[in-house]
C-alpha cells in the first residue's frame, strides 16, 4: 500500500514525548515495514535537527509544512476578540476552535494535490483533529479511515462529569456543539479507529452507521523490560506528561487527598511524580511531605523498577492508557482507577487492584505493601497479559488490516 499520514497535531518523534507521539511513531513504524508511508507533520514544538532526521529515516517520504500562528492569551484585548470570534465561526461551522485553528490553507493545498495525484491507496489521520483536511469527497475516492485516539466529546463530557475541567461554563456551552462535529467528521471516513469499547459504544452512539474497529495501544517490550527483583519498601509512582489535563488532576487528587494518608500509615513512604513538563500546580505537590516531582527523566523504566507500587488514580480521560501498560510491563503492581484501567482485563485473573475512592486506595496499597506473594502475582499475570496482546507488533497487525480493507 501506499499510505499518506496526517499528523499535524504532533510532531511523533521521539518516540517517548506523550501519548499521541508514542502511538503515531508505533503504528507508522510497523507500516512502514510492509508499506510506502508519506507522513505530513508540523513542528508545532521545538524539534531538533536530528530528530527530524531520525524521523527522516522512519518513513518513506517526510513533509513538514508551516505550523499555524498560535492563539493568542485570553486575557489580551485582541485575545478575547479572537475568543469570540472563534466561537462564532464554531457556531456556524460545526468545528471547535481547538481544530479551527490548526488550519493553514498551505496543508489543505499540499493534501488535495496529494488526493488528485491518485498515487495513494489510503489516507489516514492519526489524531481526529487531522480531520480537518480530509474533504467529504475524498471518502468516495480512496479509503480514508481516522485513528481517533480519544473522542473529543466524550473527552469533554468526561472531564465535565469528574470535576476535572478549568472551564466549566466554556465546556457546557460546547458540549452539544462537539457532539454535532463529531458526528459531521466521523461520517467522512471509511473506517474509524479506536483504543477501548468504551470508546466504540461512545462513537456509535453518535455515529450509529460507522464502521468502528477497536486497536488498543501497545508496549516496546525491549524499552520497558520485566523486573525481576521485587525492591519491597513503601515507594509508590505515578507516571504521565505532568502538562496533561486528567494527569494534572489524578496527581493533585492523589498527593492531596491520598497521599497524606498513606503517610500516617507508613512514615517513610514516597510518592514520585514522574513526568515531563509538570505544570506550577504539580510542582506545588512537592512541598508535601514525602512527594517528590521529578520532571522528565533519562529512563522511565529505571524510576518504574524502584517503585514498590504503581498508581493510577485517573478519574477523567478516555482511552487505555500508556501510563499503566508501560507499569504493567515492567513488573510493577497496579493500583489503578476504573478509569485508569479503561479498556484492560484485569479482575479474572487478578492483574490490577481497582480503587476509585480515597478508602480503596489506602486499602489496596495497605495490601500491596504487606503482601510481597500478592505482588508478585500482579507484576506476573500483568506482565503476561501485555505480551500476549498489547505489543506494538501486534496493534500494527491490527491497523494494517483496517487500512487495507
Amino acid at each position: 500500500m501506499k499510505i499518506l499520514m496526517l499528523s499535524l497535531n504532533t510532531f511523533p518523534y521521539p518516540p517517548t514525548y506523550g501519548g499521541a507521539e508514542i502511538r503515531t511513531f508505533n503504528l507508522l513504524k510497523h507500516l512502514q515495514a510492509q508499506h510506502e508511508v508519506t507522513l505530513l507533520t508540523h513542528c508545532q514544538r521545538p524539534v531538533t535537527t536530528a530528530e527530524i532526521d531520525a524521523l527522516r529515516h522512519e518513513v518513506t517520504h517526510l513533509e513538514i509544512l508551516p505550523s499555524p500562528p498560535q492563539p493568542q492569551p485570553a486575557r489580551s484585548l485582541s485575545g478575547l476578540l479572537q475568543q469570540a470570534g472563534r466561537f462564532g465561526r464554531f457556531l456556524t461551522t460545526s468545528t471547535p476552535p481547538s481544530v479551527a485553528y490548526r488550519y493553514v490553507p498551505a496543508v489543505q493545498d499540499w493534501v488535495d494535490r496529494a488526493v488528485a495525484s491518485q498515487k495513494y491507496d489510503v489516507v489516514v489521520c492519526e489524531h481526529s483533529v487531522n480531520e480537518i483536511y480530509v474533504r467529504p469527497h475524498v471518502r468516495a475516492q480512496l479509503r480514508t479511515v481516522v485513528d481517533i485516539h480519544s473522542s473529543v466529546y466524550g473527552w469533554v463530557r468526561n472531564h465535565l462529569e469528574q470535576g476535572a475541567t478549568e472551564k466549566p461554563w466554556r465546556d457546557r456551552l460546547y458540549l452539544p456543539l462537539l457532539a454535532r462535529y463529531e458526528q459531521r467528521y466521523c461520517r467522512k471516513f471509511s473506517r474509524l479507529v479506536v483504543t477501548t469499547p468504551d470508546d466504540r459504544h461512545q462513537i456509535l452512539k453518535l455515529v450509529p452507521e460507522a464502521s468502528v474497529d477497536i486497536i488498543a495501544n501497545g508496549v516496546d517490550l525491549a524499552a520497558f523490560p520485566y523486573r525481576h527483583q521485587d525492591p519491597g519498601g513503601e515507594n509508590l509512582i505515578f507516571i504521565g506528561a505532568m502538562d496533561a489535563s486528567h494527569n494534572i488532576d489524578a496527581a493533585c487528587f492523589f498527593a492531596q487527598q491520598v497521599f497524606p494518608q498513606i503517610r500516617q500509615r507508613y512514615p517513610a513512604a514516597t510518592l514520585s511524580l514522574v513526568g515531563a513538563r509538570p505544570v506550577a500546580r504539580v510542582q506545588a505537590l512537592a512541598e508535601l511531605p514525602g512527594v517528590i516531582v521529578t520532571g522528565r527523566v533519562p529512563s522511565m523504566v529505571e524510576y518504574l523498577h524502584q517503585a514498590t507500587v504503581c498508581v493510577v488514580p485517573l478519574r477523567a480521560g478516555l482511552g487505555i492508557k500508556n501510563k499503566t501498560l508501560e507499569p504493567m510491563a515492567a513488573g510493577v503492581p497496579i493500583v489503578g482507577s476504573d478509569r485508569g484501567l479503561e479498556g484492560l482485563s484485569v479482575d479474572q485473573p487478578l492483574r490490577a487492584l481497582r480503587a476509585n475512592t480515597p478508602a480503596a486506595y489506602i486499602a489496596a496499597i495497605d495490601r500491596l505493601f504487606a503482601d510481597a506473594a500478592l505482588r508478585r502475582s500482579l507484576s506476573q499475570n500483568a506482565r503476561a497479559m501485555i505480551e500476549a496482546d498489547y505489543t506494538w507488533e501486534k496493534a500494527g497487525q491490527k491497523y494494517e488490516r483496517v487500512l487495507s480493507s
